[in-house]
């Protein structure tokens, strides 16, 4: 499994669970530690004041993790539930890599986390960019539908 953060400049953050890991709220948290150290390293212009986008599953909700954002200060874009046509891992980063792994065969996970790092590291900031303005446009249309449910972008 994959966690992995980013914003319209790039990738901030990725890291593999490791196989056997339950992704539960204490999981969850310590992964959040590890991003906001690794945003002060690569985005200091934003540590203070960076926000973050996921969806609402329990490890996400979990109480340990909301006090932990809280504490941090570190804002939540709230995410409809049941929309993951608005979340860019969903209609962007996801999609991109089903296509680059699709019809492949590894020898080992090792093998698989290196190409996805590669991979990972070399979708362009333009691409960033762009899914970043069809996010703002998915939303846009969301709230200009009242959030009712529409079928295509």
């Amino acid at each position: 499994m994959l966690i992995v953060f980013f914003d319209v400049r790039g990738i901030v953050h990725f890291e593999f669970v490791p196989q056997g890991q339950t992704v539960n709220g204490a999981f969850y948290q310590e992964v959040l530690k590890r991003l906001k150290r690794q945003v002060v390293r690569v985005r200091p212009d934003i540590k203070d004041v960076f926000m973050l986008h996921h969806d609402n599953t329990p490890s996400h909700t979990a109480f340990v993790v909301t006090n932990f954002l809280t504490q941090k200060k570190i804002s939540v874009v709230p995410q409809p539930p049941y929309s993951p046509d608005l979340a860019p891992c969903d209609f962007f980063l996801f999609p991109l890599l089903k296509r680059e792994l699709k019809g492949k065969h590894w020898e080992s996970v090792e093998n698989i986390q290196a190409l996805v790092t590669r991979f990972l590291k070399g979708i362009s900031v333009e691409e960033f960019q762009r899914a970043f303005q069809a996010w703002h446009t998915r939303l846009r249309k969301c709230i200009d539908a009242g959030g009712d449910y529409f079928e295509e972008f």
